[in-house]
């Protein structure tokens, strides 16, 4: 565990680890104990009842945040033809094939989502090694193999995140920006939370969504009262 600066212990002295808070209150207190010079993101940490290890028990999917994630996301996509000039109209920000797949071997790997279409996935399917632990490979499950390439760079560039959870059974992820302001970064924590629910997986025992805290990127975790989300 990385050491805490002078500025973040000072700041866990200002939040009562053992107070649950509402949503709208700890959205609030995240942003009022922010102190950092940029513009922080919300960010959330879910523990949830389930242990990834059993193949029932994985939690996976998208959502799209309904006020965006505040980050200019880089995509590339895996098409040829007019499939690959529908990306790049769409604004993808890197098309190919042989030569993508190249560049990505050989550790060009700076993107937030990759897209293919299925034609394409006899090539994708040797950058398995590569792509798999940055959890960059295109999936038809996630929607990043499908046909529809300018709906899939649109929604990876207007605020669709994808969520996978942890061994541990903890799914962390970007709400969007403190300067989005409460009411726009409730919208995005009820659009995430509610994904996650709605994905709770057939083998899923006892309590599903166990504890949830939130924080700025460099602040203190506040904790968040689970009574209100009722899962």
């Amino acid at each position: 565990m990385a050491k805490l600066t002078k500025k973040q212990k000072a700041l866990e002295g200002k939040v009562d680890v053992l107070k649950l808070h509402a949503v709208d209150d700890a959205i609030k207190t995240v942003r009022n104990l922010a102190s950092a010079k940029f513009d922080e993101t919300l960010e959330i940490a879910m523990n949830l009842g389930v242990d990834p290890r059993h193949a029932d028990q994985m939690v996976r999917g998208v959502v799209t945040l309904p006020a965006g994630t505040g980050k200019d996301v880089k995509v590339a996509v895996f098409a040829r033809g007019d499939k690959a000039e529908e990306a790049l109209k769409a604004g993808a920000d890197k098309v190919g094939a042989e030569d993508l797949m190249e560049d990505m071997q050989a550790g060009n790997l700076d993107y937030g989502r990759v897209i293919a279409t299925p034609d394409m996935m006899g090539i994708v399917g040797r950058l398995g090694k590569t792509l798999g632990p940055k959890g960059l490979m295109p999936n038809p499950k996630l929607g990043t193999v499908t046909p529809n390439v300018t709906e899939a760079v649109k929604a990876a560039k207007g605020g669709q995140i994808e969520f996978r959870v942890e061994k541990a059974g903890i799914i962390h992820a970007g709400l969007g920006k403190l300067s989005f302001g409460d009411e726009k970064l409730r919208q995005n924590f009820d659009a995430f939370v509610d994904a996650i629910v709605k994905a709770k997986p057939a083998g899923a025992k006892g309590k599903y969504v166990r504890k949830i805290a939130l924080s700025s990127s460099m602040g203190p975790g506040v904790k968040v009262d689970t009574a209100e989300i009722g899962a």
